[in-house]
């Protein structure tokens, strides 16, 4: 898979966002204020969980066309109450440590909510990867892989990146590779980075993880009797109508989903134009189309809108913003007619715009849940490379096996033999991308509930639930863990 790209640009942003509304790591804070206030913590806790713990800035020259440029690159270690950190390294000119603390602020929580074991994390370099040749991004990969082995700031214990805006499994490789070199002797080496291809030790289902954990958690939430009521929805999947920003990886395969199980995707917005089709687009045609010319335009299937930030507020019943943060702010949030907002990327929603969209009625899927599918799968793969050995391995044809024996009892008992193509199905032993998918859906299916359980209990909005019992979490583990040198 090529690496993930930006679907939005900042025009976008300033469109939608006032220039008094808070900057991202700014809205992180509000959001976490709001919701310390109904959670058990006490107020020195609070001030411990939201602070962030380290923080790595460097700078290293790098030759191009025959001059030195200075990249810049970074990376933060919210929280270690859990280790390893993990969060993924992006390459986009937009990158600043403001950005990066509030990504890895939210990875703590998102790891906490979904009950994933580690601290959070982020990194990001000020690139513009369009901007560098294959080669000359690798040589900027390995010397920040460099920078991060010299100051400890990866290793299967400490750190452990994974693909994000602007990377992918290419770079995910040449970090384990630099990793390796300079860390001969750790056994346990491919663990230093999440999303790598499967030839070097990646996780099947780990591409989709993101996007198939984003259709999950609407799945989940439209089946909630109290979100119908308030929505005015039949709660179905099925003829649902869907519109999505973004159409990289997480956009994408959260489109792919929802098609695939009866879902009408009626509009796809990129950073230039729009797609939409009422009766729902052919998701695999477009984006065929969209690798063939590079663009939305010309695509006969499909409506094309000019003004794709238009497309965010047409009437839908779920509207997935899969791009950047700060897509939907007080400029247009009274604009917005879905009933449903999933948050597919990460703060899409400013703390003044999710107040405005819930007292218009809409039901609003935060970030810090709906889109952790994709360190979830993360923490399977980190698991399978510590064990070196790959889900399903030891247990496939034993099940099998058990499925048959069983199986043979119930035809003699029945006196009617299966078909070939019917016994296939009921012995077959999950494969490891079945399995990943099983333990994606069953997380979620948890933390959905859970965060359902917190709002109804506390008469709060879901956000505010699902942040609640993330400080609550992550409370209890400092405090069963204790605090070594901070008493007397």
């Amino acid at each position: 898979m090529p690496a993930r790209m930006l679907s939005t640009g900042q025009s976008a942003v300033n469109r939608a966002t006032e220039d008094h509304e808070p900057k991202f790591l700014q809205a992180v804070g509000m959001f976490f204020d709001e919701a310390a206030k109904h959670s058990n913590a006490s107020l020195e806790t609070l001030k411990h969980i939201k602070s962030t713990d380290s923080v790595l800035s460097v700078t290293f020259p790098m030759e191009k066309d025959g001059k030195t440029v200075m990249i810049k690159g970074y990376r933060s270690q919210h929280s270690r109450h859990r280790l390893p950190c993990k969060g993924g390294i992006r390459f986009a000119s937009e990158v600043d440590l403001q950005e990066v603390e509030a990504l890895s602020a939210l990875m703590t929580y998102k790891c906490a909510v979904v009950d994933v074991p580690f601290g959070g994390g982020k990194g990001g370099i000020m690139i513009n990867p369009k901007d560098w040749t294959d080669a000359e991004l690798e040589r900027i990969t390995r010397r920040f892989t460099l920078e991060l082995c010299q100051k400890n700031f990866i290793g299967p214990g400490v750190d452990v990146p994974a693909p994000d805006v602007g990377t992918g499994p290419r770079e995910m490789g040449w970090i384990a590779d630099t990793y390796r070199n300079f860390n001969p002797q750790d056994v346990n080496g491919a663990a230093c980075v999440t999303g790598k291809a499967l030839s070097l030790g990646g996780v099947r289902g780990r591409t989709e993880a993101t996007g198939l954990g984003v259709y999950y958690g609407i799945r989940e939430f439209l089946s909630f009797p109290e979100v119908q009521k308030k929505i005015g929805h039949h709660g179905k999947i099925q003829d649902s109508t869907v519109i999505i920003q973004g159409f990289g990886n997480v956009g994408y395969w959260a489109a792919k989903f929802f098609e695939s199980n009866g879902a009408r995707v009626i509009g796809i917005v990129e950073h230039d134009v729009a797609a939409y089709n009422e009766k729902g687009l052919n998701i695999e045609h477009l984006s065929q189309w969209r690798k063939e010319n590079g663009s939305f335009r010309g695509f006969p299937d499909a409506k094309i809108v000019d003004s794709p930030m238009d497309m965010l507020e047409a009437e839908c019943d779920v509207l997935i913003p899969a791009a950047l943060e700060r897509q939907i702010g007080l400029r247009n949030a009274h604009k917005i007619r879905a009933k449903m907002i999933g948050e597919a990327a990460n703060g899409p929603v400013t703390p003044g715009a999710d107040a405005v969209l819930r007292k218009n009625g809409a039901v609003i899927v935060p970030d810090l849940l709906l889109n952790a599918g994709g360190v979830c799968v993360s923490y399977f793969e980190w698991a399978k490379n510590l064990s070196h050995l790959r889900f399903g391995r030891m247990n496939k044809r034993w099940d099998e096996r058990s499925k048959e024996q069983l199986l043979n009892l119930v035809e003699g008992n029945a006196g009617r033999p299966l078909s070939e193509v019917e016994r296939r199905q009921m012995i077959h032993g999950a494969e490891e991308h079945e399995l990943v998918y099983s333990g994606l859906e069953d997380t979620m299916i948890v933390a959905c509930n859970e965060t359902r359980q917190t709002a109804n209990a506390k008469n709060i909005d879901y956000r505010t639930a699902a942040m609640a019992n993330s400080i609550n979490k992550i409370a209890a583990s400092l405090a069963g863990s204790g605090s070594i040198f901070t008493h007397a």
